[in-house]
């Protein structure tokens, strides 16, 4: 039930944020080109957190897979390991995407 409303709850983020985006107007060119200057900085900053949390990521998975090689029939201590394994992961898996996402979002 936990994981329903979860569910249901990302849904409902999702749906608000597609309604969101259909209601934006098309900007001339000379507002793209201040929005583009303005982006710029935020572009960096960006990059510089994709790629720090990509090393940091690299470190914690690491450490987390000699975790994981040293539990011996503690299956406790297994299961978190692959749970932290999993959650790196994923959150690389976002950081990555992102930009797809929201170029696929603004129909770019």
């Amino acid at each position: 039930m936990k994981n329903l409303t979860r569910i249901g709850t990302v849904i409902s983020y999702l749906l608000m944020i597609i309604l969101s985006f259909a209601s934006v107007r098309a900007i001339s060119p000379a507002d793209q080109a201040t929005f583009d200057q303005i982006l710029q900085p935020v572009l960096r900053i960006y990059d510089f957190v994709k790629y720090a949390a990509t090393i940091v990521a690299a470190l914690f998975l690491v450490f987390t897979a000699i975790s994981y090689m040293t539990s011996g029939n503690d299956p406790k201590k297994r299961d978190n390991a692959k749970f932290t394994i999993g959650s790196i992961v994923f959150g690389l898996v976002i950081i990555w995407a992102t930009p797809f996402i929201i170029n696929f979002l603004l129909g770019q």
